[in-house]
Formats: C-alpha cells, sequence, structure tokens
C-alpha cells in the first residue's frame, strides 16, 4: 500500500481547487475521526466502520459545536464552507485523490439540506429575552412612574 502524506495531497487538492482553506479539509478529517469513535461507543466500543454522508453531516455539526460553541459559523465560514454541501463537496475531493473511502451507494447528494448553519450555530447563543419578564417590569405595581 502506497503511503499518503495528507498534507501533500491537501496541497495537491488546493492546486485544483481552492473554493476550500486548507483548515476546512483538516476539519472534516477530524470531524470524521470524531464521529467514527462516537458511533464506536454506541455500538459498544466495536472497531470503526464506514460512516454515511448523513451521520458525517450530523458528526461533524456536533464535533464543530463541542469544539468551537459560538464561533463555529464564523470559522467555518472563514474557511469556505457555508452549507452541509460543502462538507459534501470536501469529502469527495478527499475521496477523489484517495484519501478517503467511498462505497457505491454514497454520494454527494448525501451532504444536501443537512441543517440550516444559522439554527445550529447561531441562534442556541443569541441572548435569551424573558417576555414575562419585559411585561412584569412596565406593569409592576411598586413601580413608580416619573412621568
Amino acid at each position: 500500500m502506497q503511503h499518503f502524506d495528507y498534507g501533500e495531497v491537501i496541497d495537491q487538492i488546493l492546486e485544483k481547487d481552492n473554493r476550500y482553506h486548507r483548515d476546512a479539509y483538516y476539519f472534516i478529517r477530524e470531524g470524521l475521526d470524531y464521529t467514527q469513535h462516537k458511533l464506536a461507543k454506541e455500538a459498544g466500543g466495536k472497531e470503526s466502520r464506514h460512516v454515511s454522508g448523513q451521520e458525517l453531516v450530523n458528526g461533524v455539526r456536533q464535533y464543530a459545536i463541542d469544539n468551537y460553541g459560538p464561533m463555529a459559523k464564523a470559522l467555518l465560514n472563514e474557511w469556505g464552507i457555508n452549507s452541509t454541501e460543502d462538507f459534501g463537496e470536501i469529502v469527495f475531493n478527499l475521496v477523489e485523490n484517495n484519501l478517503l473511502a467511498k462505497t457505491e451507494d454514497d454520494s454527494r447528494e448525501d451532504f444536501s439540506d443537512g441543517f440550516d448553519f444559522e439554527e445550529v450555530f447561531v441562534v442556541p447563543y443569541l441572548p435569551q429575552i424573558d417576555p414575562d419578564k419585559n411585561n412584569q417590569a412596565k406593569t409592576n405595581p411598586d413601580q413608580k412612574d416619573n412621568s
């Protein structure tokens, strides 16, 4: 089996397709490792297995949240990743360059419409306003009206 230097192959990919930052490829690779480990643990510690596109989308989402929290969307966008379809493009760039393997059932479409980046990476971190608390302040009978 031929040994590949991951960084060198990423350089070759970037020469042909510069849509994504080098770190995006490392992120997807780390997200795949995270997902395989999580799935193996859920299966009782068995060895890692092939991960479907949808499983990878979900695993990468959780990996981004766990590692980057409220900065996940900004960081992914900086790397050129703006949707789950971009996950698929990166994965298939890695497949086409023999850094990942696929089954005949795997396709780019597996990564379509996985989730909305705004809903997953931004909304949960927005400040929560308690509407009852706001109304209570306006109607508090102990509050003096200085008008």
